[in-house]
């Protein structure tokens, strides 16, 4: 039922077109048949990521020299298998989304060893990946993080914890971001691969949330890496971290875009299905003018995500403000487009495992990590005051 208009913006190109339709048709074999049960949330996360990659879906995480789809990652199509993926399955997305933001870095500044070692496993779902970069002190202020790693004559030894880190416990490898001290704050931080078999890294803790995802804290208590664990430049972490964001904090908005295109389209059921006082609820005006707002937002979020997308992949710039716009606006209104839809249910959108509840669960999240919408604004209005002095000049 989900309105598939969007799919002839000239954002969009018929390869586009295509993947959304097969991957529509996909999900609806293959994930829509599938069991739910949170007993097993590890479990279920490691069937969707061979489903995936038995599927062919997970070729879009990576380049083509590694197994991947294109020379370099199509930011257009990642945000349409989040969106396709989120209004079918919380957890496929996540699942999906922790492939390409778990192995981002190494696409990106990966030594050749490094590309051939992790990313045709996560091109065919036999490794998973992770990226550890949250810190419970630091949050959102990554340049203030304390993990650090310090170099000596055989390699790295990383001291230091990271906190909320997805696939944490599960995973083959993280992507490590720690304090080499090269400079103050931003400019002294740096990436690394960490096999999950490391000695030193410790699984500190399970981390259960509301929509349950393999969550963890790590530990690192004096683990050694060889030099060529480091990812890039010494120093470079930041940078290599943000672009790796960049890049994924789109798709984020896209998850949203699919979690409220399922609200909408399970609130409009309703109110064609149910009545009120002997007339359809889709005949009461209020009830209209709630549908016209979700409409809205789902339309608005789209368009902000495709033209983030569409920037970085068509006109080659970066697109760090439209990935922030796209990201707040999308995140913010579908949390807003759900609980209108749970509104429209009554009592029955609040039934822990109903769709309207489940969703209400997923989309929470999502105005937190990769960036909080509070930071989004500080990114927008960071870009607003640039553009606006360099006009002036």
């Amino acid at each position: 039922m989900a309105d598939r208009s969007f799919l002839e913006w000239p954002f969009l190109e018929d390869s586009h077109r295509d993947l959304a339709e097969r991957l529509d048709d996909w999900c609806a074999r293959v994930l829509g048949p599938l069991p739910h049960s949170e007993a097993d949330i590890d479990g279920q996360c490691k069937q969707l990521l061979r489903l995936m990659g038995e599927g062919g879906w997970l070729r879009y995480a990576v380049p083509a020299a590694q197994g991947g789809m294109f020379e370099s990652l199509d930011v257009r199509s990642l945000c349409l298998i989040r969106e396709t993926l989120a209004r079918w399955s919380g957890l496929a997305d996540f699942v999906f989304a922790m492939q390409g933001l778990g192995s981002g870095t190494i696409s990106l500044f990966g030594t050749e060893a490094q590309k051939a070692m992790v990313l045709p496993g996560i091109a065919d779902g036999t490794r998973m990946g992770a990226f550890a970069l949250t810190e419970l002190d630091s949050g959102s202020d990554v340049a203030a993080m304390a993990t650090t790693a310090v170099r000596d004559a055989d390699g790295w030894v990383i001291d230091g914890a990271k906190t909320y880190i997805s696939n944490g416990g599960i995973a083959t490898q993280y992507v490590l971001f720690a304090r080499t001290g090269e400079a103050p704050g931003a400019k002294g931080i740096s990436a690394f691969l960490v096999p999950a078999e490391t000695p030193g890294l410790e699984i500190a803790e399970r981390i259960h949330v509301m929509a349950p995802h393999p969550l963890a804290t790590l530990r690192f208590n004096g683990m050694r890496l060889p030099a060529d664990a480091l990812i890039g430049e010494a120093g470079r972490g930041f940078v290599q971290a943000m672009a790796t964001l960049d890049i994924f904090r789109t798709t984020v908005g896209a998850a949203a875009l699919g979690f409220a295109r399922r609200a909408l389209d399970e609130a409009t059921s309703r109110t064609l299905s149910r009545t009120l006082q002997g007339k359809p609820l889709a005949e009461n005006a209020v009830v209209q003018a709630q549908l016209a707002d979700m409409a809205l937002d789902v339309d608005t979020a789209a368009l902000l995500i495709y033209r983030a997308a569409w920037t970085r992949d068509v006109a080659g710039r970066r697109n760090t403000r439209e990935a922030a716009m796209a990201k707040l606006h999308a995140t913010d209104s579908a949390q807003s487009v759900i609980d209108k839809a749970v509104q429209m249910h009554g009592g029955l959108g609040v039934v822990h495992g109903f769709i309207t509840e489940s969703l209400m669960r997923e989309v929470r999240a999502l105005r937190i990590y990769e960036g909080a919408s509070e930071v989004q604004r500080v990114v927008i209005a960071r870009e607003h005051l640039a553009m606006a002095k360099g006009s002036n000049r």
